[in-house]
């Protein structure tokens, strides 16, 4: 569903959950993930407890786009630096949605996947897994 589609996911309107990937250089690459539906605050807080230390998530495990193409784009390809481990960086409520958003699916979903992979983090999906 683009933002064509619609200009309001339910009554709440949408939920955006940002996130980012950082290699080892410090280098940054930032993502957003739009959602139908709202999670509550407690729905929030359990999304961090399923983080690996509050902060990490691996992209392909829970199905968001992984980030770390846009970095091989600017330097050349894969280096020594890169990990599987993507960061979360928060949700937000938007009323509207962006003129090039994509809506990835039902913020339930994005709960049930971290649920699902909490204490379980698998580095092996990510191509940047070479331990």
């Amino acid at each position: 569903m683009s933002a064509q589609d619609s200009n309001s996911a339910t009554a709440g309107g949408w939920m955006v959950f940002d996130y980012l990937y950082r290699d080892a250089s410090n280098y940054k690459t930032f993502g957003s993930v739009w959602l139908t539906g709202i999670l509550t605050e407690a729905e929030r807080t359990e999304v961090v407890e399923c983080l690996d230390g509050s902060e990490f998530f691996v992209a392909e495990q829970i199905g968001v786009p992984p980030l770390y193409p846009a970095l091989f784009e600017d330097g050349g390809g894969p280096t020594e630096d890169d990990h599987a481990w993507h960061m979360f960086e928060g949700f937000r409520e938007e009323s509207k949605m962006a003129e090039a958003a994509v809506v990835w699916g039902e913020a339930s979903a994005l709960l049930a996947a971290f649920r699902a992979a909490k204490g379980n983090w698998r580095l092996e999906l990510s191509p940047n897994f070479d331990w």
